[in-house]
C-alpha cells in the first residue's frame, strides 16, 4: 500500500443461489468483474443452507423458484442463521404473491431477471448497505398490498409516531417510499451516518429488527403517503 493512503474497503461477499448453470455463471461472472467476492454458489435450496454457514456472504443474491427448499424457505433460514445477512431475489417472477412472501421472509430487494448488468450490480451494492431496492413498480405493489391489509386501523397501542421526534417521523417516511440513506441524507441535507442514526433510533424506540421491518410498519400507519 502507498505510505498515507487510505485503507481499502474489502469487497463485499457474495453467495450465488441460482438451479439454472448458465444464468448463475453469468450472475458470478459479473460480479466478481465489479469486484465483489463470490464467496460460494448454489444450485438448490439444500446446497445454499449447507454452504451458507462456511461461506459467510453478506449478500445472498437468491432466485426463488430453486428445488426444495425454495427461495423463501431459504431466504428466513439464512436470516434466522444470521440476521445480519442481506438477501436478494432475482427471479424470472414479478407477481404479486412471490415478491410479497419473500419480503415477509426477510428479502431486502427483489429484481426481475429481465434486470440491466448495471441495475443488478447497483442493487447487490445498495442491499449491502442496508437499503431495500425493487424493481421499477415492485415497491409500488408491495407498499399498496401492505396499506390493503392495515386498513382499519393499527390496532391497540399508542398513536403512530407517538414515541418518535419530528426528524425522525420525516426520515420515517423517506424509508416507507423506499428512499436510499444517500438520497434522503441529500433531501434533508444531512450526513449518510446522521440519517443513519436516525434510523436505529427509530428501530430502537419501536422495538424492531431492521428496516424492512420499519418499512412494514410506516406502510400501516399510512406514513408511506404523500402528505
Amino acid at each position: 500500500m502507498v505510505e498515507g493512503a487510505a485503507p481499502t474497503a474489502a469487497p463485499v461477499r457474495v453467495m450465488v443461489v441460482d438451479d439454472h448453470p448458465m444464468w448463475r455463471d453469468a450472475v458470478e461472472r459479473d460480479l466478481a468483474a465489479a469486484g465483489f467476492d463470490v464467496v460460494a454458489v448454489a444450485a438448490d435450496g439444500q446446497q445454499a443452507l449447507a454452504r451458507f454457514p462456511a461461506a459467510r456472504p453478506q449478500v445472498v443474491v437468491l432466485d426463488l423458484q430453486i428445488p426444495a427448499p425454495n427461495g423463501v424457505e431459504v431466504t428466513a433460514e439464512v436470516l434466522r442463521q444470521d440476521p445480519s445477512a442481506r438477501v436478494l431475489i432475482l427471479s424470472a417472477s414479478g407477481e404479486q404473491s412471490d415478491v410479497l412472501e419473500a419480503v415477509k421472509a426477510g428479502a431486502t430487494g427483489y429484481l426481475v431477471k429481465s434486470a440491466s448488468r448495471e441495475e443488478l450490480l447497483d442493487a447487490v451494492r445498495r442491499v449491502a448497505r442496508g437499503d431495500t431496492v425493487f424493481t421499477p413498480g415492485l415497491a409500488g405493489l408491495v407498499l399498496g398490498e401492505f396499506r390493503r391489509m392495515a386498513e382499519g386501523g393499527a390496532g391497540p397501542g399508542e398513536p403512530p409516531g407517538q414515541q418518535l421526534t419530528e426528524r425522525e417521523t420525516e426520515v420515517l417516511k423517506m424509508v416507507a417510499k423506499g428512499w436510499s440513506y444517500k438520497q434522503i441524507a441529500e433531501r434533508l441535507v444531512l450526513s449518510h451516518r446522521t440519517v443513519q442514526n436516525h434510523v436505529q433510533n427509530t428501530l430502537r424506540k419501536l422495538q424492531l429488527h431492521n428496516r424492512v421491518e420499519l418499512t412494514r410498519y410506516a406502510i400501516e400507519q399510512g406514513l408511506d403517503e404523500d402528505d
